[in-house]
């Protein structure tokens, strides 16, 4: 397929593997790259020389182009700008933040800027940033969320007609058939977080990558309102969340509760009660730990289908 996205990336599909904290370092985004989606390095749960490491290793892992995320409210941000410079990234997907700090910044150091938004208002201020493209996210997708709680049917089409920059869809999109979707909605590209964290070559946890296989409808839930909305998958300590906001906790206690490295501690290091969870609703479609091209194929050969299906359909 070409489109403006595949040609902003110079990748083979339209299909860009999110950047998740935990689950998504060189190998995982090396192997989709390789497949020919776009993969990505997710720099917010590592350390700087953590990131100099598995820029350094993606590089020698693929010759195909790769992203790496940065949410830019967590710390160190100045310090991994300028890795990210030094080591010659191309693409940069920013988040969780405001993108006037940075876009003019990794422009003028010749780096294609991709942002991630969750409503029209933040997609026409991406825009006048000038970023080359957003990411829209809708309230079904994992991690931090929109505090709207827009979901991906009706956030696409609003910024898709907002915006003149190419928008690439996120949140709920697991299949191919949910990828058309999100074409006829007027999105170039998707995004795929849930499914790629269960990738093989994912970082995530065996025993994260076995919940979220288990997961089913109704599992995950948005929550933390009153810090940044994540949407995690139940547990002891989604459970205890969700008592401290039913007695009223202030943004103060739920801070407190939650405490320190606990996505690491669940996400990571596979503690499956204390730890936070962080994944989208569409885990409850997921069946089966696969490669990253193997999961990257059978979205596209579903997309080509049921592309293929629609067609013949007679009307009238």
């Amino acid at each position: 397929m070409k489109n403006r996205i595949t040609t902003l990336f110079q990748i083979k599909y339209p299909v860009i593997q999110a950047g998740m904290v935990w689950c998504s370092g060189w190998r995982l985004a090396s192997a989709v790259s390789n497949a020919g989606g776009l993969g990505i390095i997710g720099a917010g749960s590592m350390y700087p020389e953590v990131l100099k490491e598995h820029l350094r290793k993606c590089k020698q892992a693929t010759d195909f182009p790769f992203a790496v995320n940065v949410p830019l409210l967590y710390p160190n941000v100045e310090e991994v700008m300028k890795i990210i410079v030094a080591e010659g990234v191309k693409i940069v997907f920013t988040s969780a933040g405001n993108p006037a700090t940075w876009t003019s910044f990794l422009k003028e150091n010749g780096i294609t800027v991709v942002h991630v938004i969750a409503n029209t208002k933040f997609a026409l201020k991406a825009e006048a940033c000038g970023v080359d493209a957003i990411v829209a996210e809708g309230f079904e997708a994992g991690g931090h969320n929109g505090r709207e709680e827009t979901t991906t049917m009706c956030l696409i089409p609003m910024v898709t007609e907002a915006v003149k920059i190419p928008v690439i869809a996120a949140g709920g999109i697991g299949s191919g058939a949910a990828m058309l979707a999100a074409f006829a909605l007027g999105a170039e590209a998707v995004q795929v977080g849930s499914a790629f964290a269960v990738a093989e070559e994912s970082s995530a946890h065996p025993n994260f990558k076995s919940q979220i296989l288990a997961a089913k409808e109704g599992d995950t839930r948005l929550s933390l309102k009153k810090l940044v909305p994540v949407r995690l998958l139940k547990n002891s300590f989604a459970e205890a969340v969700a008592q401290a906001e039913a007695e009223g906790a202030d943004a103060e206690e739920l801070k407190q509760l939650l405490g320190r490295a606990r996505a690491k501690l669940g996400m990571f290091e596979g503690d499956m009660e204390a730890g936070e969870l962080e994944i989208g609703q569409v885990s409850a479609m997921l069946g089966e730990i696969k490669s990253a091209a193997e999961i990257l194929d059978v979205i596209w050969q579903e997309f080509l289908l049921e592309k293929n299906r629609i067609s013949q359909l007679k009307f009238g």
